[in-house]
């Protein structure tokens, strides 16, 4: 598609084969899947190709024929500060900033520095599940705080996080947006949260991944924006990754405004050189973040038509299948409980009898029983015959069993 203010022709609707490249999305499916020939509709990557104006700037890079020890440029923070003012109003000082290795590293890291072996983290399930495993996997002890889902959406179950609070936790690692619903929180959900985790001096590790691809005219807040409370309490994750589809290429930041937490945190990175950009990673941040504003909103565009797309055929077609409609990312929800299945039929349901690749919900803990999370982030072409082998399938299913 070509974007109404530009010439610049974004071509979401071509299909590029992935398989043989490496690419977790489709070279895993037989180890993940047990198949090989199923639509990948799973992790959160897209099948877009990653925008010219990045490309071009690593080619030019790669050009030269010495890849050798790497200071960060002059223009990388400026471009990150430049872009979080733009698009979400945050005036971030270049010092809060730091390079992480990834976010799901940022969170392991900053647990290991910040908290102790046995301590609990609290997580709000369902949500994305490194949340669980990073934590647990490093010796501290996973506390739920439930999410409720209500006719709105989901929405945080604060009376629980209180209650839970009070049992003492040194951090909560919050979702914003929220993976897999998608859900956009509100300002002021966000400063009740901060408010309650500050009393109980528990540090929120906010998750800010999918921040830039708000849908339908929904708006991120920043959790550091909510308050002073949640900008002197917290250590924010972000990344083009998502947005410009470079995932590979490892381009996550850290930002940590109160200066005693980002001195204990930046001192251990420093201290064993893990805030240093790798070659690529700060080429792309920059050139992402000072030429895709347009891309950006093109993106978005092509996003919410797909998101509509699946939404409007769901509900004609499956009518026992519900989408929990999508305020930002590339990925929906789906509330498959009407379906009446047990976990492993609704799991053959969908990669053996419609020949799909999803991320099922018991993987994101309490609350996704029942659900699968799906990948819209493709061509329209591959997300409408998946829905047509879905339906097939149901189809299939209802025959079956009467």
């Amino acid at each position: 598609m070509t974007h109404p203010h530009t010439t610049e022709p974004y071509n979401f609707d071509k299909i590029i084969n992935r398989r043989g490249t490496h690419a977790l999305k489709t070279d895993a499916l037989l180890t993940r899947f047990g198949k090989t020939n199923l639509i990948p509709l799973w992790v959160a990557d897209m099948d877009f190709a990653t925008p010219p104006f990045i490309t071009e700037a690593l080619k030019k890079r790669i050009n030269h024929p010495i890849f050798g020890y790497t200071q960060e440029s002059p223009g990388y923070r400026p471009a990150i500060t430049q872009w979080l003012k733009r698009l979400h109003n945050w005036n971030v000082d270049p010092e809060w900033l730091t390079y992480i290795p990834g976010i799901v590293k940022g969170i392991g890291l900053a647990i290991n520095t910040l908290t102790n072996p046995k301590d609990n983290i609290i997580i709000q399930p369902p949500v994305y599940y490194p949340f669980q495993t990073v934590p647990q996997n490093n010796q501290r002890t996973v506390i739920h705080n439930p999410l409720k889902l209500t006719p709105d959406g989901y929405q945080m179950d604060f009376p629980q996080l209180e209650h839970t609070l009070t049992q003492g936790a040194k951090a909560l690692i919050l979702s914003n947006p929220h993976n897999p619903s998608g859900t956009v929180w509100t300002r002021d959900t966000l400063a009740t949260l901060a408010d309650l985790c500050a009393k109980h001096h528990t540090l929120v590790i906010s998750d800010e991944i999918h921040a830039d691809m708000t849908l339908f005219q929904h708006r991120h807040t920043p959790f550091a924006t909510a308050s002073n409370t949640a900008a002197q309490n917290s250590i924010t994750f972000a990344a083009p990754s998502k947005t410009f589809n470079i995932p590979g290429i490892i381009s996550s930041f850290a930002i940590v405004p109160n200066e005693t937490i980002r001195t204990r945190f930046y001192t251990w990175l420093k201290a064993n050189e893990l805030n240093t950009p790798n070659l690529f990673a700060a080429i792309a941040t920059e050139a992402a973040y000072t030429k895709g504003w347009k891309w950006r909103k093109a993106l978005i565009e092509y996003l919410e038509k797909n998101a509509q797309f699946t939404t409007q055929y769901i509900t004609e077609h499956l009518p026992n299948i519900h989408v929990i409609p999508p305020q930002a990312s590339f990925l929906i929800w789906l509330d498959c409980r009407d379906l009446h299945l047990s976990h492993h039929d609704l799991i053959d349901l969908f990669v053996n009898r419609a020949g799909l690749a999803l991320n099922d919900g018991e993987t994101f803990g309490p609350g996704g029983s029942g659900f699968m999370r799906l990948n819209i982030g493709t061509p329209q072409s591959i997300l409408k015959k998946a829905l047509q082998q879905l339906l097939k399938a149901n189809k299939g299913l209802r025959t079956h069993h009467t």
